[in-house]
């Protein structure tokens, strides 16, 4: 494999966070990385055999935390590659693994998976993927499954995890936050089909388009809750995702007067006990045929 060290040119990204150097966003994105994990219960907890991976590749990555957490969890995978569009997450990424004691095993590149995935035929065990639709935008999900079919061993494992937009919560600010975002990612064409679940919904039938064979789901209904360490990182995540998005909301919506009125609104809410936000989120894997 390359040496992760080496230069790579960033490309124009469609990531919704376009200042790939943002700081807050790094903040957010390791917040979030473990906020996943945690909230689906570990690393691979569908798999009923995750020590048969032998190399896992995680596109996406952001900063590192679930390749890390795999990487810990089960040491016998000898092999743990990380590839994201952002050079400033993976140097991150790196120092956690350092710090971790995994660098060994894991590498991180910095690649665009929508011009190509530079890697051998038949090679990863375990292509793993997680919201995804932050930079997927509807036309480009087809292609980048034929990628994974290309690099993944016959048998080998596909795996994605997305969310819904979240519509039940205590807190009518955030349900309006929600709608706006929900509406600029759907104008971005980052929605498979125009409803809150437009993403969750088109998975396993994109699966099944695509050849992959042992199709299953796993769904996760999530409530959080202040006063919780989950809950904590909920309202830390939102926090910072009102101010990382605002340029992509910007972009693609006339964006109310009253928007940061919603925010601190929304903010506060979640710091009310009584406060409740239900996240749902869904895993669709399946097996490249043999």
């Amino acid at each position: 494999m390359a040496n992760p060290q080496e230069f790579r040119p960033e490309y124009s990204s469609t990531y919704v966070v376009l200042d790939r150097a943002n700081q807050q966003e790094l903040v957010r994105m390791a917040i979030q990385d473990q906020l996943l994990t945690t909230s689906m219960g570990g690393v691979l907890p569908e798999q009923p055999a995750p020590t048969i991976f032998r190399r896992v590749l995680d596109v996406g990555c952001g900063t590192g935390g679930w390749l890390i957490g795999l990487a810990r969890e089960f040491p016998t995978t000898a092999l743990l590659i990380g590839v994201d569009i952002s050079s400033k997450m993976l140097d991150y990424a790196r120092e956690q693994a350092l710090a971790q004691g995994v660098n060994e095993r894991v590498e991180f590149h910095v690649m665009d998976v929508l011009r190509m995935l530079e890697f051998p035929a038949d090679y990863f065990g375990l292509v793993n993927q997680r919201m995804g639709s932050s930079y997927l935008r509807n036309w480009e999900w087809r292609k980048l499954l034929q990628a994974y079919t290309h690099i993944l061993q016959p048998g080998g494992v596909l795996r994605i995890t997305e969310s819904d937009m979240v519509t039940v919560s205590s807190s009518t600010a955030y349900i309006r936050f929600n709608q706006l975002v929900f509406q600029a990612l759907n104008q971005a064409g980052h929605f498979l089909a125009p409803a809150p679940d437009g993403v969750t919904s088109q998975l396993a039938p994109l699966f099944a388009q695509n050849g992959f064979q042992n199709i299953q789901t796993r769904a996760h209904v999530v409530e959080y809750r202040a006063g919780t360490p989950q809950g904590e990182r909920y309202f830390n995540d939102a926090q910072y995702a009102s101010r990382t998005l605002l340029p992509f909301l910007q972009k693609w919506l006339h964006v109310p007067e009253d928007y940061e009125t919603t925010c601190q609104q929304m903010l506060a809410d979640m710091q009310q006990p009584d406060f409740t936000a239900t996240w749902h989120l869904l895993t669709v894997w399946g097996n490249r045929p043999t």
